[in-house]
């Protein structure tokens, strides 16, 4: 359908709108000084990297190496406000579980130590000192299997390697991280196609490639500084073909901020030279007629004497074509317009595309994860690039764009709750111990197992946790039944309100900010989303003279739990982080070698890849084409008055960061209380702009879950698919709607009726 009589933005993505976005969360927040400086080396070798998201830094920066939402997150961190002791004796926590997550957050900078104190409903000041030692004496109670160490995508390498040993001397596996509820699907799925649990693809390789393919992305919103290598990639003669439900304005159009040209005359970039609207959860079909497409071309160029398929690359590097190829063929195109909601002459056109390129690129987000059957989304698209041999060249490759700004990095150093992804046997050696080999509780597992009461203890390195996952009611009341919880975090959050019988706020450094040690200042390093590594120095007066490290604080919490150990050295590798980087290059020789010589390497130092040589460590030891096991990723039967539901973030957040309310890029402002839906079913619905509706779920579990106070907005989506924010509508997810393989939430296609009078 097209954008007539719809809510939308006519600007294109960049600008002077990027920039006016920015100038306003400035005023918003008051920043220190200071903050001009830090953007000036945001990004860039010896510099600061970035808390925002894990798109690449580049050997060569620009002048203005940092985004819209990037210089966002830094001035959020940088901000004059402070959230201290005061502000807690006026406020209880059950008064505070009304404000809005921007509320929260805007408060500012946590700056104490703080004790949840059960009869006034208050957080009390409290020492350094008694926190930990109140913290490990619970710990020494409890049941190591009942304790959850969760993990955000922020904390650095250092502090990730440290946690995760802890969690393991301590007893567990239970390490689940924010990967679990985004890409994890990826973990999973490319683990066991192609044998790397990352992407293949490289900075570089934007430079060379002919055509990128993007399914489920929001770049625009989510990774801004990738617009640039697309933009060059366009003018260079690159075509980019999109599929996703929702038109992102990045996807379609952009201004350089960087060029003054571009500035002044308003001209902008046409970005992707198809757009398809694909229906939420009818991607493996979309991915099916494009394969279909490359078939038909490839049987049509036999005839002629050429190909269109790699055949040799199929011989030598692939298992499992001739089943796929089966399913190819057995697979009706009426079957494919159904469960796309895309025409076959569209996916023919789109078909052509690759057809024609010699090398391309796969780009995906959370809209192939996100779903019931985001395994088969994922394995469908390595599928259409083995086809071609797109995998294991210059100019190619399957590229996740990773979100949180060491979210893969935590993985590569340990933060996994699967022993078997861990080099156990050299830890065990290293650290004098017998590491625990039971699997460790996901996301999913550590709700399930807080709802059935066999959960005790969340301690939570940064993040939302609670705010985030699935089923927040019923998750949030069993939250309280824990006995203890512990959020190490820089500023007010949700996830704070809500406290398990002792319960403690530990206030640490931001990234920006001087790590000041017994060796000196100490610098952090971190993995972005093409498996670079990058030093990051904070240079920044802290907010608090009494905030602590990430480091020191689950330094002290584990100095509190775990019996002495003389190989266990807390107080050294507190006092020095490039220790603690010798042992990640002890326990991982071949990706960390000279690891504190490299770490400010220009554009990082790559820890390496082995499919992208070509190098498949699968059960096969080939790359592996799969059948899907259905045509929809949704994982629930259409039905009279259902709809699917896509989760979204505005242009003004980051997670669950809701920085304000101007969802910029959408034309959407003032407001998050919003359903998004096309005038079409609008009129089928009987409803009208401005009505307030609500969202009932229409899961099939028997749980009642709603959110009401919802403004019915007009926007361009697929016929029954529904549009609304995250993590607002969290609720509406239930805990068991997840992909099948990984257990990463499937919110990308919820389950969900209308219900006229919210």
């Amino acid at each position: 359908m097209s954008d007539q009589n719809t809510v939308q933005y006519e600007g294109p993505a960049g600008g002077w709108g990027s920039l006016r976005g920015i100038t306003r969360i400035f005023g918003d927040e008051w920043p220190t000084p200071a903050v001009l400086d830090t953007l000036a080396h945001q990004n860039k070798p010896g510099g600061f990297m970035c808390t925002s998201c894990a798109w690449t830094k580049p050997a060569n920066p620009n002048v203005v190496e940092f985004c819209e939402n990037g210089a966002k997150a830094t001035i959020w961190e940088l901000t004059t406000r402070r959230c201290t002791p005061e502000f807690f004796e006026k406020h209880t926590l059950s008064e505070l579980q009304g404000w809005t997550d921007h509320d929260l957050e805007h408060q500012g900078r946590l700056t104490h130590p703080m004790r949840y104190d059960r009869a006034s409903d208050r957080y009390m000041p409290c020492s350094w000192q008694e926190a930990f030692s109140a913290i490990g004496t619970e710990l020494k109670t409890l049941d190591p299997k009942s304790v959850i160490f969760y993990a955000s995508g922020r904390a650095s390498l250092e502090t990730s390697y440290l946690y995760g040993l802890f969690a393991r001397l301590y007893g567990n596996n239970n390490l689940p991280d924010s990967s679990n509820m985004c890409h994890e699907t990826t973990s999973v799925c490319l683990k066991k196609v192609i044998g790397s649990p990352v992407g293949t693809s490289v900075y570089e390789d934007f430079s060379t490639c002919d055509a990128i393919f993007f399914f489920g992305q929001n770049t625009g919103s989510n990774s801004p500084r990738f617009l640039h290598p697309l933009q060059e990639a366009v003018k260079r003669g690159c075509r980019i073909v999109t599929f996703n439900p929702v038109r992102e304005r990045g996807l379609e159009a952009m201004i350089n901020p960087q060029s003054p040209t571009e500035m002044l005359t308003g001209h902008e970039t046409p970005i992707s030279c198809q757009y398809l609207q694909v229906k939420a959860g009818g991607d493996i079909a979309a991915l099916m007629g494009l394969c279909k497409h490359v078939l038909d071309r490839h049987e049509k160029a036999q005839n002629e004497g050429r190909s269109v398929l790699d055949l040799d690359f199929i011989e030598r590097h692939t298992s499992g074509f001739d089943a796929f190829l089966e399913t190819l063929r057995a697979t009706r195109w009426d079957e494919i317009e159904q469960n796309s909601g895309l025409t076959r002459e569209a996916l023919q056109a789109a078909g052509q595309v690759y057809v024609e390129a010699e090398r391309a690129i796969g780009i995906y987000g959370m809209g192939l994860t996100q779903q019931v059957h985001g395994f088969d989304n994922i394995a469908m698209f390595v599928n259409l690039l083995l086809m071609k041999g797109n995998i294991g060249r210059d100019g190619t490759g399957i590229s996740p764009v990773r979100g949180h700004s060491n979210v893969q990095g935590q993985r590569t150093v340990g933060i996994s709750e699967k022993p078997e992804l861990v080099p156990m046997d050299k830890l065990g050696q290293m650290f004098g111990f017998d590491p625990p080999m039971e699997k460790g509780m996901n996301t999913v597992e550590a709700c399930e197992g807080m709802l059935k009461g066999t959960v005790k203890s969340f301690i939570g390195l940064g993040g939302n946790f609670l705010r985030a996952i699935p089923d927040t009611d019923v998750m949030e009341e069993a939250w309280t039944k824990m006995r203890l919880t512990v959020q190490i975090a820089t500023k007010l959050n949700r996830s704070h309100l809500i406290n398990g019988e002792v319960a403690y706020l530990l206030p640490c450094l931001g990234r920006t900010e001087e790590d000041m040690q017994a060796s000196g200042p100490q610098t952090v390093t971190m993995e972005d989303t093409f498996s670079c590594i990058h030093g990051s120095i904070g240079r920044r007066k802290p907010a608090s003279k009494h905030l602590l490290s990430e480091m020191a604080i689950v330094a002290g919490i584990a100095k509190a739990t775990l019996a002495e150990n003389p190989k266990v050295k807390w107080d050294e590798w507190l006092g020095d982080y490039g220790l603690v980087r010798d042992l990640i290059e002890q326990t991982y020789p071949e990706e960390f070698h000279d690891f504190n010589g490299r770490m400010f390497t220009p554009g990082g130092f790559y820890r390496g890849n082995s499919a992208r040589e070509r190098i498949w460590k699968t059960q096969s030891g080939r790359a592996e084409f799969t059948v899907p096991k259905e045509l929809s990723a949704a994982g629930f039967a259409d039905a009279a008055g259902r709809y699917r539901l896509i989760t979204l973030r505005s242009n003004d957040q980051f997670n669950t960061t809701i920085y304000g309310y101007s969802d910029r890029l959408r034309g959407i402002e003032g407001t998050r209380d919003v359903l998004l839906i096309n005038p079409d079913e609008m009129a089928r619905n009987g409803l009208t702009e401005g009505q307030i509706v609500g969202l009932a779920s229409d899961a099939e579990d028997g749980r009642d879950r709603f959110v009401g106070g919802l403004k019915v907005t007009p926007f361009n989506l697929p016929d029954g698919c529904l549009g609304g924010y995250y993590p607002e509508l969290n609720v509406l997810v239930p805990l068991s709607h997840h992909d099948v393989e990984s257990k990463t939430p499937a919110s990308k296609a919820v389950p969900v009726r209308i219900v006229a009078s919210g």
